[in-house]
Protein backbone atom coordinates (compact mmCIF):
# COMPACT_ATOMS: atom_id res chain seq x y z
CA UNK A 1 0.00 0.00 0.00
CA UNK A 2 2.76 2.43 0.94
CA UNK A 3 4.61 1.95 -2.38
CA UNK A 4 2.09 4.40 -3.84
CA UNK A 5 3.68 7.17 -1.79
CA UNK A 6 7.32 6.59 -2.81
CA UNK A 7 8.21 9.38 -5.23
CA UNK A 8 11.98 9.44 -5.56
CA UNK A 9 15.04 7.15 -5.68
CA UNK A 10 16.40 8.64 -2.45
CA UNK A 11 13.17 7.77 -0.65
CA UNK A 12 13.42 4.20 -1.93
CA UNK A 13 17.09 4.05 -0.90
CA UNK A 14 16.43 5.19 2.66
CA UNK A 15 13.43 2.91 3.04
CA UNK A 16 15.64 0.00 1.96
CA UNK A 17 18.22 1.13 4.53
CA UNK A 18 15.60 1.18 7.26
CA UNK A 19 14.25 -2.24 6.34
CA UNK A 20 17.68 -3.72 7.04
CA UNK A 21 16.99 -2.80 10.68
CA UNK A 22 13.46 -4.19 10.82
CA UNK A 23 14.18 -7.60 12.33
CA UNK A 24 16.62 -6.28 14.94
CA UNK A 25 14.39 -3.41 16.03
CA UNK A 26 11.31 -5.60 16.28
CA UNK A 27 13.19 -8.26 18.22
CA UNK A 28 13.74 -5.98 21.24
CA UNK A 29 10.50 -4.01 21.10
CA UNK A 30 8.68 -6.14 23.67
CA UNK A 31 11.66 -6.10 26.04
CA UNK A 32 11.99 -2.33 25.66
CA UNK A 33 8.35 -1.97 26.71
CA UNK A 34 8.45 -4.51 29.53
CA UNK A 35 11.53 -2.97 31.13
CA UNK A 36 10.69 0.65 30.24
CA UNK A 37 14.21 0.81 28.87
CA UNK A 38 15.32 3.24 26.20
CA UNK A 39 16.39 1.52 22.93
CA UNK A 40 19.88 3.05 22.91
CA UNK A 41 21.30 0.58 20.42
CA UNK A 42 18.53 1.34 17.90
CA UNK A 43 19.19 5.05 18.15
CA UNK A 44 22.94 4.57 17.86
CA UNK A 45 22.49 2.53 14.69
CA UNK A 46 20.34 5.31 13.22
CA UNK A 47 23.08 7.82 14.06
CA UNK A 48 25.73 5.63 12.47
CA UNK A 49 23.76 5.25 9.23
CA UNK A 50 23.34 9.03 8.94
CA UNK A 51 19.61 9.01 9.59
CA UNK A 52 19.73 11.72 12.25
CA UNK A 53 21.13 14.34 9.85
CA UNK A 54 18.58 13.76 7.08
CA UNK A 55 16.50 16.85 7.89
CA UNK A 56 19.53 19.12 8.18
CA UNK A 57 19.51 21.32 5.07
CA UNK A 58 22.14 20.84 2.35
CA UNK A 59 23.38 24.37 2.98
CA UNK A 60 24.67 23.17 6.35
CA UNK A 61 25.97 19.79 5.21
CA UNK A 62 22.88 17.61 5.66
CA UNK A 63 20.73 15.72 3.17
CA UNK A 64 18.04 18.40 3.04
CA UNK A 65 15.10 15.99 3.07
CA UNK A 66 11.69 17.51 3.53
CA UNK A 67 8.61 16.88 5.67
CA UNK A 68 7.14 14.40 3.18
CA UNK A 69 10.34 12.34 3.31
CA UNK A 70 10.39 12.42 7.10
CA UNK A 71 6.78 11.25 7.30
CA UNK A 72 7.49 8.34 4.95
CA UNK A 73 10.53 7.21 6.93
CA UNK A 74 9.05 7.77 10.37
CA UNK A 75 5.92 5.78 9.61
CA UNK A 76 8.13 2.89 8.55
CA UNK A 77 10.42 3.15 11.57
CA UNK A 78 7.53 3.32 14.06
CA UNK A 79 6.06 0.15 12.57
CA UNK A 80 9.26 -1.60 13.75
CA UNK A 81 9.41 -0.04 17.22
CA UNK A 82 7.22 2.77 18.50
CA UNK A 83 9.62 4.10 21.14
CA UNK A 84 12.42 4.37 18.60
CA UNK A 85 10.12 6.06 16.09
CA UNK A 86 8.65 8.66 18.42
CA UNK A 87 11.99 9.43 20.07
CA UNK A 88 14.03 10.03 16.94
CA UNK A 89 11.08 11.84 15.37
CA UNK A 90 11.40 14.65 17.91
CA UNK A 91 15.05 15.07 16.93
CA UNK A 92 14.34 15.06 13.19
CA UNK A 93 11.46 17.51 13.57
CA UNK A 94 13.46 19.88 15.76
CA UNK A 95 16.39 19.96 13.35
CA UNK A 96 14.10 20.32 10.34
CA UNK A 97 12.28 23.31 11.82
CA UNK A 98 15.44 25.03 13.02
CA UNK A 99 17.14 24.98 9.65
CA UNK A 100 14.10 25.45 7.44
CA UNK A 101 13.11 28.61 9.31
CA UNK A 102 16.65 29.59 10.38
CA UNK A 103 15.43 30.29 13.89
CA UNK A 104 18.91 30.98 15.26
CA UNK A 105 21.80 33.25 14.38
CA UNK A 106 24.08 32.10 11.58
CA UNK A 107 26.87 31.44 14.05
CA UNK A 108 24.71 29.16 16.19
CA UNK A 109 23.29 27.36 13.15
CA UNK A 110 26.78 26.62 11.84
CA UNK A 111 27.93 25.40 15.24
CA UNK A 112 24.94 23.14 15.76
CA UNK A 113 25.03 21.72 12.22
CA UNK A 114 28.50 20.36 12.95
CA UNK A 115 27.20 18.85 16.18
CA UNK A 116 24.32 17.12 14.37
CA UNK A 117 26.67 15.79 11.69
CA UNK A 118 28.84 14.40 14.48
CA UNK A 119 25.86 12.53 15.93
CA UNK A 120 24.43 14.97 18.48
CA UNK A 121 20.77 14.44 19.39
CA UNK A 122 18.37 17.19 20.44
CA UNK A 123 14.82 17.64 21.65
CA UNK A 124 12.87 20.60 22.97
CA UNK A 125 12.23 20.52 26.70
CA UNK A 126 9.04 22.54 27.12
CA UNK A 127 6.44 20.63 29.12
CA UNK A 128 5.91 21.40 32.80
CA UNK A 129 3.47 20.02 35.34
CA UNK A 130 2.18 23.48 36.30
CA UNK A 131 1.60 24.74 32.77
CA UNK A 132 0.32 21.66 30.95
CA UNK A 133 0.84 21.51 27.21
CA UNK A 134 2.94 24.49 26.07
CA UNK A 135 0.77 24.79 22.94
CA UNK A 136 -2.01 26.18 25.15
CA UNK A 137 0.08 29.25 25.84
CA UNK A 138 1.12 28.68 29.44
CA UNK A 139 4.16 30.60 30.66
CA UNK A 140 7.11 28.41 31.67
CA UNK A 141 7.78 28.10 35.38
CA UNK A 142 11.43 27.56 34.51
CA UNK A 143 13.21 30.90 34.75
CA UNK A 144 16.43 32.49 33.53
CA UNK A 145 17.91 35.57 35.19
CA UNK A 146 21.13 37.43 34.50
CA UNK A 147 23.70 37.41 37.26
CA UNK A 148 27.40 38.28 37.16
CA UNK A 149 27.56 38.11 33.39
CA UNK A 150 25.80 34.73 33.14
CA UNK A 151 22.30 33.41 32.78
CA UNK A 152 21.17 31.36 35.77
CA UNK A 153 18.44 28.85 35.00
CA UNK A 154 16.20 27.05 37.47
CA UNK A 155 13.23 24.78 36.87
CA UNK A 156 11.90 21.34 36.06
CA UNK A 157 10.66 19.93 32.75
CA UNK A 158 8.64 16.76 32.31
CA UNK A 159 7.94 14.54 29.29
CA UNK A 160 11.55 14.97 28.12
CA UNK A 161 11.50 12.24 25.49
CA UNK A 162 14.78 10.45 24.76
CA UNK A 163 16.34 11.90 27.90
CA UNK A 164 18.98 9.12 28.29
CA UNK A 165 20.40 9.74 24.81
CA UNK A 166 20.04 13.49 24.26
CA UNK A 167 23.16 15.55 23.72
CA UNK A 168 21.30 18.85 23.92
CA UNK A 169 18.11 20.03 25.60
CA UNK A 170 16.51 23.00 23.82
CA UNK A 171 14.89 24.35 26.96
CA UNK A 172 12.12 26.92 27.28
CA UNK A 173 12.33 29.52 30.07
CA UNK A 174 10.57 32.67 31.17
CA UNK A 175 12.82 35.73 31.03
CA UNK A 176 11.25 38.34 33.27
CA UNK A 177 13.40 41.25 32.13
CA UNK A 178 12.43 40.61 28.51
CA UNK A 179 8.84 39.61 29.31
CA UNK A 180 9.29 36.79 26.83
CA UNK A 181 9.83 33.05 26.47
CA UNK A 182 13.38 32.14 25.56
CA UNK A 183 15.08 28.90 24.55
CA UNK A 184 18.50 27.92 25.81
CA UNK A 185 20.59 25.22 24.14
CA UNK A 186 21.88 23.21 27.09
CA UNK A 187 24.46 20.45 26.74
CA UNK A 188 23.81 17.30 28.77
CA UNK A 189 27.06 17.77 30.71
CA UNK A 190 26.26 21.32 31.85
CA UNK A 191 26.75 21.68 35.59
CA UNK A 192 23.44 21.75 37.46
CA UNK A 193 21.59 19.78 34.78
CA UNK A 194 20.35 16.32 35.73
CA UNK A 195 17.72 13.74 34.83
CA UNK A 196 15.31 12.42 37.45
CA UNK A 197 13.90 9.04 36.43
CA UNK A 198 10.20 9.71 36.85
CA UNK A 199 8.82 7.97 33.73
CA UNK A 200 6.25 5.43 34.97
CA UNK A 201 3.47 5.14 32.41
CA UNK A 202 1.73 2.44 30.37
CA UNK A 203 2.32 4.03 26.94
CA UNK A 204 5.59 4.62 25.09
CA UNK A 205 7.44 3.20 28.08
CA UNK A 206 10.70 2.87 26.19
CA UNK A 207 10.99 6.58 25.44
CA UNK A 208 12.16 7.19 29.02
CA UNK A 209 10.61 10.66 28.98
CA UNK A 210 11.96 11.56 32.41
CA UNK A 211 12.09 14.94 34.17
CA UNK A 212 14.85 17.40 33.35
CA UNK A 213 16.08 19.15 36.50
CA UNK A 214 17.83 22.52 36.27
CA UNK A 215 19.44 23.80 39.45
CA UNK A 216 21.38 27.06 39.17
CA UNK A 217 22.55 26.17 35.66
CA UNK A 218 24.97 28.87 34.48
CA UNK A 219 25.47 29.55 30.78
CA UNK A 220 26.68 32.47 28.74
CA UNK A 221 24.63 34.59 26.36
CA UNK A 222 25.54 32.48 23.32
CA UNK A 223 23.31 29.67 24.59
CA UNK A 224 20.20 31.87 24.46
CA UNK A 225 19.27 30.89 20.92
CA UNK A 226 15.60 31.88 20.61
CA UNK A 227 13.23 34.47 22.02
CA UNK A 228 9.53 34.07 21.25
CA UNK A 229 6.82 36.68 21.64
CA UNK A 230 3.99 34.16 21.79
CA UNK A 231 3.13 30.43 21.90
CA UNK A 232 5.08 28.41 19.36
CA UNK A 233 1.94 26.36 18.70
CA UNK A 234 0.40 29.34 16.90
CA UNK A 235 2.95 29.11 14.09
CA UNK A 236 2.74 26.77 11.11
CA UNK A 237 5.29 24.00 11.58
CA UNK A 238 4.95 20.98 9.32
CA UNK A 239 7.75 19.16 11.10
CA UNK A 240 5.34 18.15 13.87
CA UNK A 241 3.90 15.65 11.40
CA UNK A 242 6.43 13.15 12.67
CA UNK A 243 3.86 12.63 15.44
CA UNK A 244 0.94 11.31 13.34
CA UNK A 245 3.45 9.44 11.15
CA UNK A 246 4.55 7.51 14.23
CA UNK A 247 1.03 6.49 15.20
CA UNK A 248 0.18 5.55 11.63
CA UNK A 249 3.19 3.22 11.69
CA UNK A 250 1.93 1.58 14.87
CA UNK A 251 -1.50 1.12 13.26
CA UNK A 252 0.16 -0.49 10.23
CA UNK A 253 1.97 -2.94 12.51
CA UNK A 254 -1.34 -3.84 14.18
CA UNK A 255 -2.95 -4.34 10.80
CA UNK A 256 -0.13 -6.65 9.68
CA UNK A 257 -0.47 -8.71 12.87
CA UNK A 258 -4.25 -8.99 12.41
CA UNK A 259 -3.86 -10.18 8.82
CA UNK A 260 -1.31 -12.80 9.84
CA UNK A 261 -3.46 -13.94 12.76
CA UNK A 262 -6.58 -14.20 10.60
CA UNK A 263 -4.75 -16.24 7.97
CA UNK A 264 -3.26 -18.65 10.53
CA UNK A 265 -5.86 -19.03 13.28
CA UNK A 266 -8.06 -22.05 12.70
CA UNK A 267 -10.27 -23.09 15.63
CA UNK A 268 -11.82 -26.55 15.29
CA UNK A 269 -15.30 -25.03 15.24
CA UNK A 270 -14.81 -23.96 11.60
CA UNK A 271 -13.23 -25.22 8.41
CA UNK A 272 -10.26 -23.20 7.25
CA UNK A 273 -9.11 -20.07 9.04
CA UNK A 274 -11.01 -17.16 10.53
CA UNK A 275 -9.99 -15.06 7.50
CA UNK A 276 -12.91 -16.74 5.71
CA UNK A 277 -15.48 -15.50 8.23
CA UNK A 278 -17.66 -12.55 7.11
CA UNK A 279 -17.35 -10.71 10.45
CA UNK A 280 -13.55 -10.93 10.33
CA UNK A 281 -13.49 -9.79 6.69
CA UNK A 282 -15.66 -6.83 7.63
CA UNK A 283 -13.20 -5.78 10.34
CA UNK A 284 -10.23 -6.24 8.02
CA UNK A 285 -11.95 -4.18 5.33
CA UNK A 286 -12.68 -1.40 7.81
CA UNK A 287 -9.03 -1.44 8.89
CA UNK A 288 -7.87 -1.12 5.29
CA UNK A 289 -10.27 1.76 4.67
CA UNK A 290 -9.16 3.67 7.76
CA UNK A 291 -5.50 3.17 6.89
CA UNK A 292 -6.05 4.45 3.35
CA UNK A 293 -7.97 7.47 4.55
CA UNK A 294 -5.44 8.40 7.23
CA UNK A 295 -2.41 7.83 5.01
CA UNK A 296 -3.75 9.85 2.08
CA UNK A 297 -4.63 12.74 4.39
CA UNK A 298 -1.23 12.70 6.10
CA UNK A 299 0.83 12.52 2.93
CA UNK A 300 -1.28 15.08 1.09
CA UNK A 301 -0.81 17.61 3.89
CA UNK A 302 2.93 16.86 4.07
CA UNK A 303 3.21 17.40 0.32
CA UNK A 304 1.28 20.68 0.58
CA UNK A 305 3.57 21.91 3.35
CA UNK A 306 6.68 21.23 1.28
CA UNK A 307 5.21 23.35 -1.54
CA UNK A 308 5.93 26.94 -0.46
CA UNK A 309 3.04 28.26 -2.57
CA UNK A 310 0.53 25.94 -0.92
CA UNK A 311 1.95 26.12 2.60
CA UNK A 312 0.08 29.30 3.66
CA UNK A 313 -3.21 27.59 2.78
CA UNK A 314 -2.93 24.81 5.35
CA UNK A 315 -3.30 26.72 8.61
CA UNK A 316 -5.66 24.19 10.24
CA UNK A 317 -4.72 21.04 8.35
CA UNK A 318 -1.70 20.27 10.56
CA UNK A 319 -3.85 19.92 13.65
CA UNK A 320 -6.59 18.13 11.72
CA UNK A 321 -4.23 15.52 10.32
CA UNK A 322 -2.76 14.77 13.74
CA UNK A 323 -6.28 14.44 15.18
CA UNK A 324 -7.47 12.22 12.35
CA UNK A 325 -4.48 9.92 12.12
CA UNK A 326 -4.08 9.42 15.86
CA UNK A 327 -7.73 8.61 16.44
CA UNK A 328 -7.79 6.39 13.36
CA UNK A 329 -4.76 4.52 14.69
CA UNK A 330 -6.56 3.81 17.95
CA UNK A 331 -9.63 2.62 16.05
CA UNK A 332 -7.55 0.42 13.73
CA UNK A 333 -5.77 -1.24 16.63
CA UNK A 334 -9.07 -1.77 18.43
CA UNK A 335 -10.43 -3.60 15.37
CA UNK A 336 -7.25 -5.68 15.14
CA UNK A 337 -7.74 -6.68 18.78
CA UNK A 338 -11.33 -7.71 18.09
CA UNK A 339 -10.06 -10.02 15.35
CA UNK A 340 -7.55 -11.65 17.69
CA UNK A 341 -10.06 -11.79 20.53
CA UNK A 342 -8.90 -12.42 24.10
CA UNK A 343 -5.45 -13.37 22.79
CA UNK A 344 -4.90 -9.69 22.04
CA UNK A 345 -4.75 -9.02 25.79
CA UNK A 346 -1.95 -11.48 26.38
CA UNK A 347 1.32 -9.75 27.17
CA UNK A 348 3.07 -12.12 24.77
CA UNK A 349 1.28 -10.54 21.80
CA UNK A 350 2.17 -7.07 20.46
CA UNK A 351 -1.41 -5.86 20.04
CA UNK A 352 -1.79 -4.82 23.67
CA UNK A 353 1.44 -2.84 23.36
CA UNK A 354 0.31 -1.18 20.14
CA UNK A 355 -2.95 -0.16 21.80
CA UNK A 356 -1.21 1.31 24.84
CA UNK A 357 1.35 3.16 22.74
CA UNK A 358 -1.24 4.60 20.37
CA UNK A 359 -3.12 6.10 23.31
CA UNK A 360 -0.12 8.33 23.96
CA UNK A 361 -0.87 10.14 20.72
CA UNK A 362 -3.93 11.74 22.28
CA UNK A 363 -1.62 13.64 24.61
CA UNK A 364 0.92 14.80 22.03
CA UNK A 365 0.32 18.32 20.69
CA UNK A 366 -1.94 19.68 19.41
CA UNK A 367 -4.73 18.39 21.61
CA UNK A 368 -7.98 17.26 20.02
CA UNK A 369 -10.14 19.92 21.67
CA UNK A 370 -7.90 22.73 20.43
CA UNK A 371 -7.96 21.35 16.89
CA UNK A 372 -11.74 21.07 16.83
CA UNK A 373 -12.18 24.56 18.29
CA UNK A 374 -9.84 26.08 15.69
CA UNK A 375 -11.75 24.37 12.89
CA UNK A 376 -15.02 25.66 14.27
CA UNK A 377 -13.75 29.24 14.66
CA UNK A 378 -12.31 29.21 11.14
CA UNK A 379 -15.64 28.01 9.73
CA UNK A 380 -17.54 30.66 11.70
CA UNK A 381 -15.23 33.39 10.43
CA UNK A 382 -15.59 32.18 6.84
CA UNK A 383 -19.34 32.24 7.27
CA UNK A 384 -19.25 35.86 8.49
CA UNK A 385 -17.09 36.96 5.58
CA UNK A 386 -19.37 35.22 3.13
CA UNK A 387 -22.40 36.92 4.66
CA UNK A 388 -20.70 40.30 4.49
CA UNK A 389 -19.89 39.84 0.82
CA UNK A 390 -23.63 39.57 0.06
CA UNK A 391 -24.48 42.78 1.93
Amino acid sequence: MKDLFIKSPIQKQWLDNLYTKEAAFKSISAETDEQARFPKRNIQELVEMGYTSLTLTKEYGGKGLRVYDMVLFQETLASFDSATGLSIGWHLGTVGELYEKKLWSEDRLNFFAKEVLDGALVNRAVSEAQTGSPTRGGRPGTTAVQKDGHWVINGRKNFTTMSPALTYFLTSVWIEEKQAIGFFLLHKDTEGLSIEETWDVISMRGTESHDLILENVKVDDSMLVEINDGPRGNKINGWVMHIPACYLGIAQAARDYAIQFANEHSPNSIKGTISELPNVQRLLGEIELELMRARHFLYNVAEAYDDEKRRPLIANELGAVKHTVTNSAISIIDKAMRIAGAKSLQRSTPLQRYYRDARAGLHNPPMDDMTIQKLALAAIEQGKKKAESFN
